[in-house]
């Protein structure tokens, strides 16, 4: 099978801006991004920049979701948790680097959207949730790593905090949304002990409590949002 040029041309952008590890490349490669774009956006699917995917909310930046994964330092023991699943994109290229990726979405109909698109990928070691992502996944699971795709004002959530392991890593966008906003990475020395680096400046939606009060659609709402 022929590779795709712009899949090519995106793989060689990314090396230049500074993607080195070859595992993260391979992953983003592996990972079709016009799966998870809107059809009216299909042109910039292999792009890098954000795009909308409704509801108010964006699929990031191929250097950004590269950046963000690279850093997370991922080994193929990890189990990862994801807040804000979106178009499921960033969850689809974790798969291929973690044991198992564990993602929640505040916004039921993108998450039945990424569901489907996970089926169809045959990616079997992804495990949804709809809910609030900032209370961390139910139960008394812990991970290895996590990764947020919405900025939080201050520090992170505590419930995160305590979900991640003892030497494990969390990359989260910290700073109000129209403000400065810095991508962070918070490694846990001990239960109570981060060490915390600026690593990037960015700009992301704002990471929100709770689930919208009217999280429930039909089918037709579900095609609005891939017209």
């Amino acid at each position: 099978m022929t590779p795709d040029p712009s899949v090519i041309r995106l793989i060689i952008h990314l090396r230049q801006a500074g993607i080195t590890n070859t595992e993260v490349l391979s992953a983003m490669e592996r990972t079709p991004r016009d799966y998870f774009i809107p059809p009216h956006f299909q042109v910039h699917a292999y792009e890098d920049q954000a795009v909308p995917i409704g509801l108010g909310q964006t699929i990031s930046q191929p250097y950004i979701v590269a950046y963000m994964t690279q850093e997370l330092k991922i080994e193929k023991i990890h189990t990862v948790l994801e807040i804000g699943t979106g178009s499921g994109y960033q969850a689809a290229v974790l798969s291929h680097l973690a044991r198992r990726v564990y993602t929640i979405e505040r916004h039921k109909p993108l998450l039945e959207l990424a569901e489907q698109r996970f089926q169809e990928l045959k990616l079997r070691n992804i495990t949804t949730l709809a809910g609030d992502g900032t209370k961390g996944w139910p139960g008394e699971q812990s991970f290895d790593r996590m990764i947020v795709t919405a900025a939080c004002e201050g520090e992170p959530p505590v419930s995160l905090l305590a979900q991640l392991k003892i030497g494990g890593m969390m990359v989260i966008p910290v700073g109000a949304q129209g403000q400065p906003q810095t991508l962070k990475r918070y490694k846990k020395e001990s239960e109570d002990v981060f060490a915390v680096q600026n690593l990037l400046p960015v700009r992301f939606v704002p990471l929100l409590p709770d689930v919208p009060r009217n999280n429930s659609y039909s089918s037709g709402d579900l095609e609005e949002l891939t017209a």
